[in-house]
């Protein structure tokens, strides 16, 4: 089967992407959300001419020469665009052997235990420690990840002692009942790293998420090496050979692959078995309710090395509300902490034809 036409949906925050076939067939996915508009552009412009007019049987082999025809742009975009690409085809290719995604990779479908993963700094200790023993009694989630320190912040905090709080107070409200995670978003130099990673490892946190600046590696792994708390990190790396250092030198104790930032669902796959073949677990970033949590949740049904938990937003559409009629039907569902990967063909979601009827449309075509 042959791809005959790639259209795009976008606005500034959610690119979603239609491939068909030769056939009449088609498959929905999506580019990485944020600047999703730019990012479409940049499919059309240097994803599409190679894609148009090649077989859909092998993924992998498709996308990986895109990256050799395109390698004077080794960076992110390229991959945010390609994820548009490869998410599609895999949507494709389970609806025509009605299989879902995870099923065509070896998984099956069913639950997923989630993390509820807070994305603010501004909120005070005592307000979301409130809101996610809130969430605990309602949606039954027993794991929790906070943010600490100021994005990128060189030391600082976001404002004075407020790291220091929250680690006491999430403490204080859940000790030992629950899986406690926090994400400091490069803020540390690593001395600093480490003076915070302590208190979070006497506190009874298990996870301490990029306590350095990601591209510095060899500052990740000094502090990974002098602290018993597990290390995580990778959101941002797009490329496979920075996944293969990072992996081979053990910079981090869990992965985190964004699917839609390393390029779609083949290369995360490789991702993915590089960490197992070193015993290191993929708990892949997923911080909205786009498609890109779908993706990871096929992903974790489907991997050996699966982490304990998907990464699912808390927030709502009020902090988050280009989130809002998405879909027809809402994919994240809880139930006592867990979503479900649904039997359907595909990616198992419809998008919403309201939505796409007010975002602006392109198409390549062979």
């Amino acid at each position: 089967m042959i791809i005959k036409k790639i259209e795009t949906y976008a606005t500034e925050m959610v690119g979603f992407v239609r491939v068909t076939t030769d056939t009449g067939d088609f498959g929905w996915g999506q580019v990485s959300p944020y600047n999703a508009d730019i990012t479409c552009l940049i499919l059309h412009r240097q994803v599409a001419p190679h894609a148009l007019g090649e077989d859909i049987s092998d993924v992998l082999a498709l996308v990986t020469r895109i990256t050799e025809l395109e390698h004077k742009f080794p960076g992110s975009y390229l991959r945010r665009a390609l994820a548009g690409l490869d998410t599609a085809i895999w949507d494709l290719q389970g609806q025509i052997r009605e299989l879902p995604v995870c099923a065509l990779i070896g998984g099956t479908p069913g639950p997923v235990r989630a993390y509820a993963s807070s994305m603010k700094r501004e909120i005070k200790p005592e307000l979301e420690v409130a809101r996610l023993l809130e969430l605990a009694d309602k949606k039954g989630f027993d794991a929790f990840k906070i943010r600490i320190g100021s994005e990128c912040g060189h030391d600082a905090d976001e404002w004075p002692g407020r790291t220091e709080k929250m680690i006491e107070t999430m403490n204080r409200a859940f000790g030992s009942q629950s899986a406690l995670l926090a994400d400091a978003n490069s803020c540390y130099s690593p001395s600093q790293a480490i003076i915070t990673g302590k208190m979070l490892e006497d506190a009874g946190f298990c996870h301490f998420e990029e306590p350095c600046p990601y591209w510095e590696f060899e500052q990740t792994r000094m502090v990974r090496e002098s602290l018993n708390i597990d290390i995580a990190g990778g959101e941002q790396e797009c490329g496979l050979s920075g996944w293969r250092r990072m992996i081979d030198e053990h910079v981090v104790d869990i992965v985190q692959p964004d699917i839609c930032y390393t390029g779609g669902l083949s290369r995360t796959l490789e991702v993915a078995k590089m960490a197992a073949s070193r015993g290191l677990p993929c708990t892949p970033h997923s911080a909205n309710l786009s498609m890109v949590t779908l993706f990871t949740m096929h992903l974790l049904r489907a991997i050996p090395n699966a982490g304990k938990y998907l990464e699912l937003s808390i927030e709502d559409h009020d902090y988050y509300p280009w989130q809002e009629s998405l879909f027809t039907e809402n994919p994240y569902r809880l139930d006592d902490g867990c979503v479900t990967v649904q039997d359907a063909p595909g990616w198992g979601v419809e998008i919403n034809h309201e939505w796409l009827n007010q975002a602006a449309f392109y198409v390549s075509s062979a």
